[in-house]
């Protein structure tokens, strides 16, 4: 009972480092639509299918960099914007604990794909959307000759992850928090 105390604790106190750290340095929202803009671009040039895919989505959610940190306990924190249209309808941040083996500091870009109205909707009319418990989202890798599997789009809710390098394998979004912020 202690442990599980102390672990809860230093899953907050993580958080809590996460959150005033990016608080007392967010970025405004002209500079996370420049970094959105940066993220879709490279996001269209590198992935082959993305473009109509992006055409295609209801909504898109982006986080031009999510940074983890951790040292047996982690955490994540990234500020983003979610596209309607092509035009920013809102600021939202993403925030999750982890507990486990993990050592390091790690940025990268997620980008979520509501593909339906409905899935749109629904992530609208929640304050504070948890990925797995509010909504379902898949994690699309790439098929053979780096595209886009198309056997995937058929999804309501679709996520990226992507490094420096391009597409990242074997990632979950599970237990990531995200909110709506003011910009």
């Amino acid at each position: 009972m202690k442990l599980k105390f102390a672990l809860g604790l230093v899953a907050a106190l993580l958080i809590g480092v996460f959150s005033t750290a990016n608080i007392a340095r967010a970025a405004s929202g002209a500079d996370i639509d420049a970094d959105v803009e940066a993220t879709l671009a490279r996001f269209s040039n590198n992935i082959g299918g993305a473009e109509g895919l992006l055409r295609r989505a209801a909504g898109v959610l982006v986080f031009p960099s999510v940074v983890k940190a951790g040292m047996g306990f982690g955490g994540e924190y990234g500020e983003g914007a979610l596209l309607i249209g092509g035009r920013t309808a809102g600021y939202y941040n993403t925030i999750s604990a982890s507990v486990g083996f993990q050592l390091g500091v790690q940025a990268r870009s997620v980008i979520i794909l509501f593909m339906t109205d409905g899935a749109l909707n629904s992530f609208r009319r929640k304050n504070g959307w948890k990925v797995g418990v509010d909504g379902s989202v898949t994690v699309v890798t790439l098929g053979v000759g780096g595209s886009i599997d198309s056997n995937q789009i058929r999804r309501p809710v679709l996520a990226f992850i992507l490094d420096q390098k391009g597409l990242m394998y074997n990632l979950t979004l599970e237990g990531s928090k995200i909110s709506r912020i003011n910009r």
